[in-house]
């Protein structure tokens, strides 16, 4: 098995490929010198705005950068292609309508196997519900139930597609989600919609655009009358969204504004976050983004002293998604404070809850790959979470 290269390493290959100095693409990504020489050789991660500088600079895609997370991708890209088959042909579904009972049941497997990251489960399942649930809508006569369900399955679609990095079934599924919310009139299923649209603008690294977005997005959802606690997810998410594109980038004053409107939101549910249309919100949820944006703006002492109390007492309601997400994020701020020991711990604690994301996020592997470079190779521990990541052989 050979090892799969980080997006540090990439960015090495690819300036080496352009014929780039250090010097050079340091000064077009706005850092220093040292600090691109520390990202390309192991010792600082590559976050994502850096990322997204670097892919810039070298004149390609935020996913090349990434790369491929896979040492041996032959089963995921088998998978994806059969995804994106039925995708292609959205409007010529294959599949006869199934029985309600047996739509229902694949509709909750689809969301669970979302919620628990298991993305390769996922992918299996996929295709021919998709084929399936678009059948029952086009002879629903436009009901709005029906088409808002094939638009909840083009989100667990787009949920893989932007694990797996590949933006351009990203991108066509977003337009398959939203040419499934405009069958019907469904502002949360457009407002869903949009928030994976700016997604892929967060995954390109195109941070102002995906702003543009989700405050367009918001606007529109804003203008129609309820009060119902759906809207409250769907809105609610959207300005959590808006955390994550305006702390990246580097906007304080609107990632306060997208905090302080989620979490008056959020004060409005009472227990348990709720998952809704693959959307999560509440409280829990809401100090995820805010100790998130924290890292992005500077403050991984902030966010660190922040994580450990939702690590040891995750808020109720969140799936495993969300808390390997936040034990991710716990990571990469234990990391940039130098607590190495407890970056490993928080690690360990995502791969516990969600392996699969853990094994391809691109920030596990970017904080590991800084851990293994730090003389931490002998921690057997490390050494396992390597493997599975194909970052060792």
């Amino acid at each position: 098995m050979h090892s799969a290269p980080s997006a540090g390493e990439n960015i090495a290959v690819l300036r080496k490929v352009r014929g780039t100095s250090q010097a050079s693409l340091a000064r077009q990504m706005g850092i220093s010198l040292s600090y691109l020489s520390k990202i390309e050789t192991g010792l600082r991660p590559a976050t994502p705005p850096l990322v997204a500088a670097a892919a810039s600079a070298l004149r390609v895609t935020t996913a090349r950068v990434y790369g491929d997370p896979f040492s041996d991708p032959s089963k995921q890209h088998e998978l994806m292609d059969a995804l994106r088959t039925v995708v292609r042909r959205h409007t010529l579904p294959r599949e006869d309508v199934p029985p309600p009972s047996e739509l229902a049941a694949s509709l909750q497997r689809a969301a669970q196997l979302r919620a628990d990251t298991n993305y390769l489960e996922l992918l299996q399942l996929l295709p021919r519900l998709l084929g399936q649930v678009t059948a029952t809508a086009m002879e629903s006569d436009g009901d709005a139930t029906a088409w808002g369900q094939v638009a909840d399955v083009y989100s667990c679609a787009y949920a893989c597609a932007h694990r797996f990095r590949q933006p351009d079934l990203a991108d066509m599924i977003v337009s398959r989600q939203q040419w499934a919310a405009h069958q019907t009139w469904n502002p949360s299923a457009e407002a869903a919609a949009a928030w994976n649209e700016a997604g892929t603008y967060q995954s390109a690294g195109e941070y102002s655009d995906g702003l543009a977005i989700i405050e367009r997005a918001i606007v529109r959802y804003e203008m129609i009358p309820g009060d119902d606690l759906e809207r409250v997810v769907h809105l609610g998410s959207l300005h959590l969204r808006g955390v994550v594109l305006a702390s990246r980038h580097e906007d304080k004053a609107a990632t306060a504004a997208h905090v302080r409107r989620a979490t008056a939101l959020a004060e409005r549910i009472t227990g348990p976050d709720v998952l809704q249309h693959n959307l999560t919100f509440g409280p829990g949820n809401t100090a995820l983004y805010e100790l998130a944006a924290r890292i992005e703006l500077g403050q991984p002492d902030k966010a660190a002293e922040v994580a450990t109390p939702l690590l040891t007492a995750p808020p109720a309601g969140l799936k495993p998604s969300r808390i390997g997400r936040l034990a991710i994020d716990a990571a990469r701020a234990r990391l940039a404070t130098k607590d190495l020991v407890g970056a490993e711990e928080a690690l360990k604690q995502a791969f516990r809850v969600a392996p699969q994301m853990a094994e391809i996020h691109p920030m596990a592997r970017e904080v590991m790959r800084v851990l293994w470079t730090m003389h931490q190779r002998s921690r057997r521990d490390l050494l396992a979470m390597a493997k599975r990541s194909g970052l060792a052989s």
